[in-house]
């Protein structure tokens, strides 16, 4: 019996000097740490670049907007213009919300409510669409605040499954912008 037992601590000595393996533990260990981190920064700098994109388009189509001495464009053209020097965002028509509303200079307050409407992608009904654009007139300092619903790339890994989102998965990109209207003539 003693003889065996020795046999065995003998072994198990061996056993517990052996380092074959360890570098797999320790890449066990941490591969997926360092995977949740890669796909993490993943998530955020395309985030930032969609941002970055609709922030662009808000103001290239402000520009214009305010430029424009005729008469202003409709929701639609403006929601079409914003599309188009955005460029990053998918079914851009579809995932963005547009509010044009007049400041109201006498006692600086603002028609816009602390809630951002954002469009919800999975009805066919857009619910927002003319009642908070209002164009203005001549010499009146207005307020763009576009909303676009994008989805996460990475939904369930790290960065993305804390994300808020929307009820219809998506999360929402804001941009404002502010203008005084030219007069027209």
């Amino acid at each position: 019996m003693g003889r065996i037992r020795s046999m065995f601590a003998r072994k198990g000595k061996r056993f517990g000097k052996a380092e074959n393996g360890s570098a797999t533990i320790e890449f066990v260990i941490l591969f997926p740490i360092f995977m949740v981190m890669f796909l993490s920064s993943v998530e955020s700098g395309i985030m930032m670049l969609r941002h970055a994109m609709l922030e662009r388009g808000t103001d290239m189509a402000v520009r214009s907007l305010r430029l424009n001495t005729g008469s202003p464009p409709t929701f639609a053209q403006l929601k079409s213009e914003i599309c188009n020097y955005a460029g990053l965002i998918k079914d851009c028509n579809k995932a963005v919300q547009i509010e044009l509303v007049a400041v109201d200079t006498k006692n600086w307050t603002l028609d816009m409510d602390g809630n951002i409407k954002c469009r919800d992608r999975g009805s066919n009904i857009d619910p927002v669409t003319e009642t908070n654009y209002k164009p203005g007139a001549s010499n009146e300092l207005m307020v763009v605040r576009v909303c676009a619903i994008v989805d996460p790339i990475f939904p369930g890994t790290g960065l993305g499954s804390i994300i808020p989102l929307q009820k219809d998965g998506g999360y929402a990109l804001v941009s404002m912008s502010a203008f005084v209207n030219e007069p027209r003539t």
